[in-house]
């Protein structure tokens, strides 16, 4: 999600946000919804009937709720730093409590695994630069070999004059208020950690991912998937 909110290391949702947060990705996220169908299919490609799951970026449950209504038989791991938004997260996925366990902090709060899949969706946008490797890093090493990982974020060239317009264009996208679309772009511009779509490939191959490959593109967003 964007917001214009952020901590290091991840994204400090306080209870008013997370209690609004399932209204954001769907408006601000190009085909949000197709997103997650995306992810859940590229998933299923390699994780087993009884899998087992890493959601990097779990609060607010919008994923967990996804792939646990479409595959009944994976387990799930989240992991958020903001126990407001693991509340949130905690109310959407009631019918399926019982598979899934919910970690408050970031990826080192994460067990070791191994996992056999992973998701880190409309998080890595809150990571600072120099945090960003070491993440992707452990989240590499609690997979299983050949296990994949799907990530999406804000993702779009870091040079001007094209920055400023992709800034733009996403608060058009979105709809924010007139009043508000300076506070906005400047928001995205200082208080999240973007890179281009070069240097997120980039930092995925340098943690160990191979075959990574594009699968999604919307407005200023990207989405990768790639394997263990």
């Amino acid at each position: 999600m964007i917001d214009d909110h952020s901590a290091p290391h991840g994204t400090a949702f306080n209870a008013a946000h997370a209690g609004a947060y399932a209204e954001g990705p769907p408006r601000q996220v190009p085909g949000f919804a197709g997103l997650l169908r995306m992810t859940s299919m590229l998933l299923a490609e390699r994780v087993p009937t009884q899998g087992r799951l890493l959601v990097l970026g779990a609060g607010g449950g919008l994923e967990l709720k996804a792939l646990a209504d479409d595959h009944p038989g994976w387990a799930f791991d989240g992991v958020d730093p903001s126990a407001d938004m693991l509340r949130v997260a905690e109310q959407s996925v009631v019918p399926h409590t019982a598979r899934i366990q919910l970690h408050e902090g970031y990826i080192d709060a994460a067990p070791q695994g191994p996992f056999d899949g992973a998701t880190c969706l409309l998080t890595l946008h809150f990571v600072a630069r120099d945090q960003r490797l070491a993440t992707l890093r452990q989240i590499h090493r609690r997979l299983a070999p050949g296990a994949p990982f799907v990530v999406a974020h804000i993702s779009f060239p870091q040079t001007e004059p094209e920055r400023s317009m992709w800034i733009a264009r996403q608060v058009t996208f979105s709809g924010t208020n007139p009043a508000n679309v300076e506070g906005a772009k400047r928001a995205i511009a200082t208080r999240l950690s973007i890179l281009s779509p070069e240097e997120d490939e980039a930092l995925l191959r340098d943690a160990g991912f191979s075959n990574v490959a594009l699968f999604y593109a919307g407005l200023t967003f990207r989405g990768w998937i790639s394997y263990a």
